[in-house]
């Protein structure tokens, strides 16, 4: 999929460019074309080492929470949650200490840890599946947990802001926890009534409740604000969470005996590496989004849809950072790209680039996760799975739009 999809980008703008060049009267198009391709390589590389030491931090300290047992005891307040929403697994199988380990990572928004962790899980239910290309109950509904898995702290959407030189990185914390809540919600509701689970058991309200609880008393807390001050009151909280997470992450390994500094040492390695990794992935992406909008192609699709929604009344500042919600559930390199080139294009502090953060925040990549995952077990039928991931995404993106509005639009 993904390969038809950037070798569309680099078609259709060679076909836009060759048209504005004969029939558009605009022979210099190719010229921008060129040009705009290797502005986006410069700065795909410019991006990626500019993270290094914010992935080589966050890397670390996660490292220092995993010695310290932070993450399996996440794993064990979850652990009651997730023998309800998968009975077919037995009580204390392995598979649910690596779903719930998996969560754990998604909802610090530490994408890179959660991966592999992912991986496990999927891996460990597959010991219990009957038949062993098609997908279960249980994988499907971790599947989805997945697509809109809940981020309590979206740490890489901060990272990338303050790349770009945001004046408040984490504003958008509030905004994220908002719709991808949402998106959690209703991908689960939508798998519950497909699989006809209990989820009116009192376990499962519990934790409900507790979740609600938490985002009201964080959202009680930002909209109390005048309403020019809401990104700032978000900003606040999301750094006050951002910063008391790593200190107790250095407390718990300092009470656990852990050589915090040399372990921290060991997890930041990897940051490197990461930061590395991205070049080719981030190059290839945004190359080819460059030319696309270069040739004129990206502006005649969403002048479309502004003049759609315009002629419906409708307000249509949020459109340019579509792009991002239409690549989200294809490709997590592409989204991310996609909100690059917005916050390049736009200014990461403008309406389009909080909308596209909040977009990139609020869910998973649903077909690259559905491939990853279950082609790593040998699944060739997903069943609902892809279906219930799409609607989780598409709750996401509609929630991150109407509360975009709320925080951030004049």
């Amino acid at each position: 999929m993904l390969n038809r999809i950037w070798l569309g980008l680099f078609l259709i703008a060679f076909v836009v460019s060759l048209l504005q060049a004969t029939l558009g009267g605009q022979p210099e198009i190719f010229s921008m074309v060129v040009d705009a391709s290797f502005k986006a390589a410069k700065m795909a590389v410019e991006v990626s080492i500019g993270l290094i030491g914010l992935l080589c931090l966050w890397l670390g300290l996660f490292q220092i929470a995993e010695k310290a047992g932070l993450i399996e005891k996440m794993a064990w307040l979850l652990t009651p949650l997730f023998a309800r929403l998968m009975p077919e697994v037995p009580a204390g199988h392995p598979a649910i200490g690596s779903v719930t380990m998996n969560l754990a990572a998604n909802m610090l928004g530490l994408d890179n840890a959660a991966t592999p962790l992912g991986l496990k899980a999927m891996r460990d239910l597959q010991t219990l599946n009957p038949d062993p290309e098609t997908a279960t109950n249980a994988q499907i509904l971790f599947l989805v947990l997945n697509t809109a898995s809940v981020t309590l702290i979206p740490v890489t959407i901060f990272l990338y802001r303050a790349q770009f030189g945001a004046a408040n990185p984490a504003s958008v914390f509030v905004p994220i926890l908002i719709s991808s809540a949402a998106g959690t919600l209703g991908g689960v509701l939508l798998t519950a009534w497909l699989q006809k689970l209990r989820i009116w058991d009192r376990v499962v309200l519990a934790y409900v409740a507790g979740l609600a609880l938490f985002m009201g008393a964080m959202v009680a807390a930002v909209i109390t604000a005048p309403p020019a001050m809401l990104g700032v009151r978000s900003a606040f909280i999301g750094n006050l969470l951002l910063f008391s997470v790593i200190v107790v992450f250095l407390l718990a390994g300092w009470r656990r005996g852990i050589d915090v500094y040399d372990t921290f040492i060991t997890g930041a390695r990897q940051g490197f590496e990461v930061g590395i990794s991205l070049i080719p992935f981030l190059v290839a992406m945004l190359v080819a989004i460059a030319v696309f909008r270069a040739s004129g192609a990206l502006e005649a699709i969403l002048n479309g849809i502004a003049m759609a929604l315009g002629a419906l009344g409708l307000n249509t500042d949020f459109v340019p950072a579509l792009p991002t919600a239409f690549m989200k559930s294809l490709s997590g390199s592409g989204a991310r790209a996609m909100m690059l080139e917005t916050f390049q294009h736009y200014g990461v502090d403008s309406f389009p680039g909080y909308v596209a953060a909040i977009v990139q925040g609020s869910s998973e990549t649903t077909l690259y996760v559905l491939a990853v995952y279950f082609g790593s077990v040998g699944i060739r039928r997903e069943r609902y799975a892809l279906a219930c991931g799409l609607f989780a995404d598409l709750v996401s993106v509609v929630v991150a739009i109407l509360v975009a509005y709320w925080f951030f639009h004049a």
